[in-house]
């Protein structure tokens, strides 16, 4: 009797027992094959130039580089593939970001090991599994009135542009240094003068106001 194949899965996780421990579940799980991990976002990039699976489980916070930029990737050159972020991070830039970048689901690692094969088997059948956390995040968002956004009081200089465009894609402080060639102390020299600017309190609201600005 023919039977369908199983789905074919690759997970991205630099935490080496929280790799072990998805990648157990998963391998365990009936009609899901477990065909590749990757530490680090150049690792799994280098293997899916000449590899495909049908669904990609993504950490955001990388070692290498966001997982937005495995994301991003993945939706452009190999958009057949459901991607599902799999990540610590449960704030709105975080979110917003990954479904921007083509991400399907998103799943907090907090309780998520039990439903994991669940949630992929939904994703494959074109369902968006979510952390109840996550859901009701993204639909404030999408049922808050829309408010014009504030102008900034002063211009956003371009090297903040570049803070906020690494921030937005989930570089920490000392990784948008690294990025940009500056001290850690300089990038949070410039995301202090970004929060007096923006006239916000935290690195969400930066990236929210930055996005409804049309600087990002």
């Amino acid at each position: 009797m023919w039977a369908e194949p199983p789905i074919s899965v690759a997970l991205v996780e630099d935490d080496a027992a929280t790799r072990a421990r998805l990648s157990h579940v998963l391998a365990a799980a009936p009609g899901i094959a477990l065909v590749h991990t990757a530490a680090s976002a150049r690792e799994m990039l280098d293997w899916l130039a000449g590899n495909s699976v049908n669904v990609l489980l993504v950490d955001l916070g990388l070692p290498d580089r966001s997982g937005l930029e495995v994301i991003r990737w993945c939706s452009t050159h190999q958009p057949a593939t459901n991607v599902m972020v799999v990540t610590l991070f449960g704030d709105e830039a975080h979110m917003i970001g990954a479904f921007e970048a083509g991400a399907r689901g998103y799943l907090l690692k907090d309780g998520t090991e039990d439903e994991l094969a669940r949630h992929v088997l939904s994703l494959h059948s074109g369902g968006s599994p979510m952390t109840p956390l996550i859901a009701r995040q993204l639909l404030a968002r999408l049922t808050s009135p829309a408010r014009p956004p504030a102008p900034a009081s002063q211009p956003i200089s371009a090297r903040e542009k570049d803070i906020l465009q690494a921030l937005s894609r989930g570089y920490t402080y000392d990784e948008a240094a690294r990025l940009l060639g500056i001290a850690p102390s300089t990038v949070q020299s410039h995301v202090k003068n970004i929060y007096s600017k923006l006239a916000v309190h935290s690195k969400t609201e930066a990236i929210f106001e930055a996005r409804q600005l049309g600087l990002l």
